[in-house]
């Protein structure tokens, strides 16, 4: 049998490394392997809880909920003061720090690790990865750049990356809601 490339759905390799790398960051989530993962995808229908304490200033980590990447980032405290120090009437999607965080927790910023544009997923959230002009985020695509609390600075994407429902247990804990 001849594979005919006109009947199958194209694929973009774009679509192919978002796949790779939420299947990664999914896998991190579930020790034990497959058994575990239906585990995992059960407990997701209640939410997602992820241990944010060896999450150092500075750093984050992708990972993945309701089969989409999400980025949680510990912010420093110069990326606070430098995001606060931005006019809101120089920004595409204005938003403050508060509206795009937790009170008492300025300092993380927890979004879906989706361009806005169209759907690429952003570098900047790993060590060595590319953090723009604005020392956030950077779309590979099409070149949008976003500040370390996920607000477009840059390039072609209409707005900010999106704030899921979430809340912080406790010192330690941050579930992503359902």
């Amino acid at each position: 049998m001849v594979d005919n490339p006109v009947s199958r759905p194209a694929r973009r390799r774009r679509d192919v490394l978002q796949l790779g790398a939420v299947g990664v960051a999914g896998a991190a989530l579930r020790p034990g392997g497959a058994a575990a993962g239906a585990a995992a995808e059960a407990g997701a229908r209640n939410g997602l809880a992820v241990d944010i304490s060896k999450i150092p200033p500075g750093s984050g980590l992708k990972l993945a909920w309701r089969g989409q990447p999400v980025f949680v980032r510990h912010l420093t405290a110069a990326e606070v003061a430098a995001v606060q120090a931005v006019p809101l009437a120089e920004l595409r999607d204005p938003q403050s720090l508060e509206e795009r965080t937790q009170p008492g927790r300025r300092d993380w910023l927890i979004a879906l690790a989706v361009c806005p544009h169209l759907g690429c997923t952003p570098l900047g959230i790993a060590p060595g990865e590319p953090r723009g002009s604005f020392g956030g985020f950077v779309c590979p695509c099409h070149g949008s750049q976003f500040d370390p609390i996920g607000r477009v600075r840059a390039g072609p994407a209409p707005g900010n990356l999106e704030i899921p429902g979430y809340r912080f247990e406790d010192e330690r804990v941050l579930r992503l809601d359902d």
